[in-house]
């Protein structure tokens, strides 16, 4: 299927969530270049756009198959006519229950795009998807390996 060109940056994170919530990985991807990059919230890193619809194609379908993403706040910081960085805070609700979590809860991210203009049309050249974690400052991993979020202003 054929999508609108993306006509404004602002756009882009909207399309984006539209392909999310409609479970329509070919008008998610849709924002894409063929050689964008993508890292998500565990630092796995797709290198073209056939890695980024695969990746999401699963995920949509398995992991997040009744999620709803919301967009809340978009921020656009231009670095020349042609490039620019979106930054778009979003909400996750109802992710796929896993293991003994029967009832996932919310979560909050922050994406970042880096989009470019190709003639009247933009394009994601580079995304990354950031859990923000209430509470935290960065991840410490432990003596097992396992990684937890930490807080040193008030951990003890």
């Amino acid at each position: 299927m054929n999508y609108l060109p993306i006509s404004s940056p602002e756009e882009l994170p909207e399309r984006f969530v539209s392909g999310w919530n409609n479970r329509d990985v070919d008008e998610l991807v849709s924002i894409f270049t063929d050689d964008a990059e993508f890292v998500n919230v565990v630092g796995l890193w797709w290198h073209n756009k056939k890695e980024i619809r695969n990746a999401h194609d699963y995920g949509l379908r398995v992991i997040f198959n009744t999620s709803t993403l919301k967009l809340q706040k978009t921020t656009i910081k231009t670095l020349s006519e042609n490039i620019v960085v979106i930054h778009a805070k979003m909400r996750l609700t109802d992710q796929s229950p896993h293991g003994d979590v029967e009832t996932p809860q919310l979560r909050q991210n922050l994406f970042s795009f880096v989009a470019q203009r190709f003639d009247n049309a933009w394009k994601c050249v580079s995304a990354h998807n950031t859990d923000i974690v209430p509470g935290a400052e960065t991840h410490i991993v432990q003596e097992d390996g396992s990684i937890k979020a930490a807080n040193y202003r008030s951990d003890s």
